[in-house]
């Protein structure tokens, strides 16, 4: 049956089959919308190749050039993908990656190329054959293209997955032999602290040698039974995972240089955990209990970027494993300033604890690992004689701000600029005159 190119509206359709025929319609134009993008990111691409590097808004020998596509695509400006991402409202990451994409596509791809323009592919599976193919020669993305063009809209992930690796064993063995020494070891063990869970969880994820499984098995399992026999009510399952972090404090407890008497005798001892985290209280979950009346408390974890309960942190801090420093409390709004342009510790913690982000468009990287960018340049950051009518700013709380180290070479040499308007909000500009506004709720284009 064919798509009807202008179905009646929504509030007119008066039967199922009206609403599936608007639904198709939509579909089919979200699709034609997609792949225009990606024709625009081509574009974009061309633009900023390598050929374009001097005239690029940067300064020179600044901006470098990057290959985000396989071997034989041209080559891109460094920052080309930070204001695409901008327009389009995606990080910098996202953008380069699509950006690479739609390249690898357009100059390695052809024929699948042709076909997502025409229609026949849509552009999210043109995207996930791209983003296989970019590791291979280019002869070897030539051989993918001409078995794949003509079944990429229905081919699944396991036979284009065979059908890479069959073109990487052709035209790149020795590649394919590091790959499969590679992936002879999956092993692996992987803790996801970066996302917690209300109550304080997190998720473990792990491919083990047998040996290693089955000692580690009769240890979890051990420990759980031990657990059980000392009156701890919890399930097994429950009783496993605090087998696991036992098993861990023990292991934490051994050191190196002691003896094996001694290490018998450290065996049943733990040693305090260590870990540092920035929580983020009110002042009513301070309180003492009867003087929280108003509910349930929340914490804000910055390691994690979760919130937890603060009931929950309190069982943390009572763990009688537990060390517990207790450091000043900042002020946020407070200003302080320096004549050095480095700037101090507590005014850095003090704009990492008002923007626990970089502020660039979309940016999710975290300030503790990002730059404190004077948001006005400092005088040190001059490059020539100031002008008579220059002005520099201060290493001051208002005058700072973090970005990560892409975004801050970004900003200096190119003409990225930004204005700050409070402590957590920024108005950026694009070096082509996009404006966004960038605060605590993300990122928005905004028209001035």
């Amino acid at each position: 049956m064919a798509i009807d190119p202008y179905p009646a509206p929504l509030g007119e359709c008066d039967s199922p089959a009206a609403v599936l025929g608007f639904v198709r319609a939509e579909q089919a134009a979200a699709e034609a919308a997609q792949v225009r993008v990606l024709e625009g990111a081509v574009a974009w691409a061309s633009m900023h190749s390598t050929d374009c590097l001097d005239d690029a808004a940067c300064l020179p020998g600044a901006e470098g050039e990057i290959a985000i596509a396989g071997p034989g695509a041209p080559l891109v400006t460094e920052f080309a993908p930070l204001e695409l991402g901008a327009a389009l409202g995606m990080s910098s990451d996202a953008a380069r990656a699509m950006l690479g994409e739609a390249v690898e596509l357009a100059h390695r791809l052809p024929k699948t190329w042709a076909a997502v323009q025409a229609g026949a592919v849509p552009a999210w599976r043109g995207r996930k054959v791209a983003a296989n193919t970019l590791s291979l020669p280019a002869d070897g993305a030539a051989y993918v293209d001409t078995h794949v063009h003509a079944v990429a809209g229905k081919i699944g992930y396991a036979a284009l997955d065979r059908l890479i690796e069959e073109a990487r064993v052709r035209f790149d063995p020795a590649g394919a032999e590091e790959k499969r020494k590679a992936a002879a070891d999956r092993r692996h063990f992987d803790l996801d602290t970066g996302r917690v869970s209300f109550a304080g969880t997190v998720v473990v994820d792990g491919e083990l040698d047998l040996a290693d499984a089955l000692d580690l098995e009769d240890a979890v399992a051990r420990g759980a039974r031990v657990l059980g026999e000392l009156g701890c009510a919890e399930s097994l399952d429950v009783r496993r995972s605090l087998a696991v972090g036992e098993i861990a404090r023990r292991q934490l407890a051994l050191d190196l240089d002691t003896t094996p008497t001694e290490v018998a005798g450290l065996s049943k001892r733990c040693r305090p955990r260590q870990v540092v985290v920035h929580v983020h209280l009110s002042a009513a979950a301070l309180g003492s209990p009867s003087e929280n009346t108003d509910g349930l408390h929340l914490a804000r974890v910055e390691e994690t970027r979760s919130f937890v309960s603060a009931d929950q942190v309190k069982t943390w801090c009572a763990n009688p494993d537990a060390q517990v420093i207790v450091k000043p409390v900042i002020d946020l709004a407070d200003v302080t300033r320096t004549d050095a342009y480095e700037v101090p510790d507590r005014m850095a913690e003090r704009v990492q604890l008002n923007n626990p982000t970089c502020v660039f468009p979309w940016c999710g990287r975290s300030a503790r690992r990002a730059d404190n960018d004077h948001v006005i340049r400092h005088r040190h950051e001059r490059e020539g004689p100031p002008g008579d009518d220059e002005d520099f700013g201060e290493t001051t709380d208002p005058n700072l701000a973090p970005l990560c180290r892409t975004h801050h070479r970004a900003k200096t040499h190119t003409s990225w600029s930004y204005t700050k308007l409070d402590e957590t909000t920024y108005l950026w500009r694009t070096p082509n005159g996009i404006h966004l506004r960038r605060d605590h709720t993300g990122t928005t284009i905004v028209t001035i």
